[in-house]
């Protein structure tokens, strides 16, 4: 049964049948090369219902929404896919992998329903290192019409104070709805939120944390609930059970214990492993959703560079800023020579990342807390491998720490790993399940080293050598390699920024160490 969509008059015509006669008796019947068509309003509710009765009626934002965006950047089609879902579905996931540009589709999905008059207010639950790098980011880049307030601040006055400002959308870390919990249920059972966003909703998985069940209390409330994840299950496939009972309670059983026995095995007292079918236990419990990943997305490239911006911590932000006056000052005393300008720019590059050695040998970790947020958050977004590259020995340590205590599968390869070790280790990436994440030194990766397990690749700070970047990077650009490739380069500060602008033009850094400090002190 063909449908036929009027954009212009946001109508369309269905065949006539007593089934849909019968729903609207008053619609308009018109006859095209001799058959009898009806003419309904092409809006959300009546798309929904056609969908009910198996008709592919197309989603109204496909039609009659412009998809604001800046200029050179149009939406992909997996984007308008995303949020056509989106925008159809009043409780629905988003697994769309990293870098496919989950945060615009949902605002563009939010922003349309805001003008049809379906949605007003939301509220987004996102990682602590997304708030304003991401979300209040692109809400300007995209909807700049839009109002954000983000919720969080040193003290709950503060927030809500901000909570008390008028937004369209209020934007808060995960943790962060326990503090406002109260006010929040408040505002979702009046009518004042309809629209609950959470992103990273596989942070919601362990269903006894109080900030799922704060989730839930809200979701119970909302007219519009959406979940985004890239990666659902990443321990087990029992990880699901909780994110469902804040999403779509009614497509899993109401006890863990029911899901677990659904997806797992039990081989011991205390050990279960996945069934064969968990997999499409899993799948039949996260629906309505949407699954697309950087191979979906046909308007890519093969191999996608992109920077992500970092908040500096307040003690960070203050030793750079002396470390760079200081420098700053030599070089226009003209008392600074190349060999000293490398020197300075290495300490600010330390800084940036949050680890500085000191003059006795000893490394001080400073509050890099953000970095570390959105490097975690980024692994957790993808469903395969990764290589973190980490210019400085001591910052590695410090990230590898990190990963192993949000119980991520990660490996450290640096100059002290002997050759034995690090061979055994490629091996098990490359060609077994063990090892999520090498986390490494740039220059520790051997040119021929193949590692196409991996399609993403996360920069946690600059290398100075351009010769390290580009052979770093080409070890997930091998022969075997069978899907599109990420290069994610975080940065905080100017010293990084000006690093990377060269190193992605191909430019010797090495040679203009002097220059490049003078354009990291300005």
């Amino acid at each position: 049964m063909t449908i036929h969509v009027s954009p212009a008059r946001k109508l369309m015509t269905v065949p006539v049948s007593p089934e849909l006669q019968g729903l609207w008796p008053a619609a308009k019947i018109i006859t095209y090369d001799g058959e009898p068509l009806m003419v309904l309003p092409h809006g959300v509710i009546e798309t929904i219902m056609l969908r009910n009765l198996g008709l592919d009626a197309p989603a109204p934002i496909l039609s009659q929404y412009s998809f604001p965006h800046p200029a050179g950047q149009p939406p992909f089609h997996v984007q308008k896919a995303t949020a056509a879902l989106l925008s159809m579905q009043q409780r629905a996931y988003c697994l769309n992998g990293l870098g496919t540009g989950k945060t615009r589709s949902t605002l563009w999905a939010f922003d349309y329903l805001r003008d049809i008059g379906a949605a007003h207010r939301a509220l987004v639950v996102a990682p602590l290192s997304t708030l304003d790098n991401v979300w209040r980011k692109e809400t300007f880049i995209i909807t700049p019409h839009l109002k954000v307030q983000v919720l969080h601040h040193a003290s709950k006055a503060k927030r809500l104070e901000a909570l008390r400002k008028d937004a369209d959308l209020y934007v808060v870390n995960t943790d962060g709805i326990k503090v406002l919990s109260e006010e929040l249920y408040a505002m979702f059972e009046s009518g004042e939120l309809d629209v609950l966003i959470l992103d990273e909703l596989a942070l919601m998985r362990n269903a006894k944390a109080e900030r799922s069940k704060v989730a839930r209390s809200f979701a119970r409330k909302s007219v519009w609930v959406w979940g985004l994840t890239g990666s659902p299950t990443p321990n087990e496939p029992t990880d699901a059970w909780g994110q469902c009972r804040i999403i779509t309670p009614n497509t899993v059983p109401k006890y863990f214990g029911q899901f677990r026995d659904l997806t797992m095995l039990k081989v011991g007292q205390f050990r279960f492993v996945p069934k064969r079918d968990a997999n499409d236990h899993v799948f039949r419990a996260m629906q309505p959703s949407v699954r697309f990943t950087l191979d979906d997305i046909m308007e890519l490239p093969p191999v996608i560079e992109r920077t992500q911006d970092i908040n500096l911590g307040k003690r960070q932000l203050e030793i750079y800023e002396e470390i760079r006056k200081r420098g700053l000052a030599l070089l226009r005393g003209k008392t600074i020579t190349a060999v000293n300008a490398g020197v300075v720019l290495s300490k600010l590059l330390q800084i940036s990342l949050g680890y500085v050695y000191t003059s006795d040998g000893t490394t001080v970790p400073l509050d890099n807390d953000h970095r570390l947020d959105a490097l975690s958050d980024a692994i957790a977004d993808t469903d395969r491998k990764v290589l973190v590259f980490v210019p400085f020995t001591h910052a590695l340590d410090g990230v590898v720490a990190r990963l192993r205590k949000d119980g991520v599968d990660v490996v450290k390869v640096d100059g002290s790993t002997p050759k034995s070790e690090r061979d055994h280790v490629f091996n098990f990436f490359q060609n077994t399940n063990k090892y999520k994440v090498i986390a490494a030194h740039p220059g520790c990766m051997a040119h021929g080293l193949t590692l196409t397990a991996a399609n993403t690749i996360i920069w946690f700070g600059p290398t100075t050598s351009n010769e390290t970047f580009e052979q770093a990077n080409a070890r997930i650009r091998r022969v075997g390699q069978h899907h599109k490739q990420l290069v994610l380069m975080f940065q905080a500060t100017a010293a990084e920024k000006r690093m990377w602008a060269r190193l992605r033009s191909k430019q010797q850094v090495q040679d203009n160490l002097l220059e490049l400090f003078a354009d990291a002190s300005n």
